[in-house]
């Protein structure tokens, strides 16, 4: 059995950012809701989003199959120590639950853990874009945290609720164990020219709509590529 716990609860709503005059690309206009802020008491927890969160893309964020970003607290002091910043913690990759006792080893796709009255099910695996980038004011963060598998986690709400740290968190049920976040992720980031793999992903229940359609056309090119070889 699982042990964990909800260490925090981070939420914030997009806003702009930065300096149409500034020369450094990092200090140019964006607007993101990334930047988070930690919930004191309890949070309620909606079908798309917990109560004060936003997004700025909806096109490539949130929606009901990444309602909400979980992350392993575990992380922070590997990224304290390789990234030199000692005040990086918990909201610092833009998630909105911060979980001790899991990690991408751990979780699988489909997973459903309850949270105090919430039920939540792993959807997908985090995949890390440019605002990542911006945030930190580092290029190479998402290479990073794509080679090295730290992703964190995407869930859909099962059941709404209200929340708050220190809950338990609890693995109610397990359909694809075989099935972790950070095999998902390998097929997905490494084994791009891999025709079982891609298809073997792609059939996995209870996997976002969205991975399901990228590793679909995948497919799709690679018995392309296999017929015309």
């Amino acid at each position: 059995m699982l042990s964990a716990s909800l260490v925090s609860i981070q939420v914030g709503c997009p806003v702009a950012h930065g300096d149409p005059e500034a020369g450094d690309p990092h200090d140019q206009p964006w607007t993101t809701g990334f930047f988070k802020s930690p919930v004191q008491g309890q949070a309620f927890v909606g079908f798309t989003n917990i109560r004060g969160d936003g997004q700025a893309d909806l096109v490539n964020h949130g929606g009901e199959d990444k309602a909400i970003l979980a992350y392993s607290a575990e992380h922070y002091p590997l990224w304290r120590a390789e990234l030199n910043l000692p005040a990086m913690g918990p909201g610092a990759f833009g998630e909105n639950l911060t979980i001790t006792g899991l990690s991408e080893e751990s979780v699988c796709i489909g997973d459903r853990f309850k949270i105090g009255d919430v039920v939540l099910q792993v959807s997908q695996p985090r995949q890390p874009c440019w605002k990542l980038a911006r945030r930190w004011r580092m290029h190479e963060l998402p290479a990073m945290v794509v080679h090295n598998g730290r992703s964190g986690w995407y869930l859909r709400v099962v059941r709404q609720g209200w929340i708050e740290a220190a809950m338990p968190v609890t693995l109610m049920q397990r359909t694809n164990p075989d099935w972790t976040i950070t095999r998902a992720n390998f097929i997905m980031n490494h084994r791009r020219r891999d025709l079982a793999a891609t298809r073997s992903l792609a059939n996995v229940p209870s996997l976002s709509a969205e991975w399901v359609t990228e590793l679909r056309e995948r497919e799709m090119q690679l018995r392309q590529i296999s017929a015309g070889s």
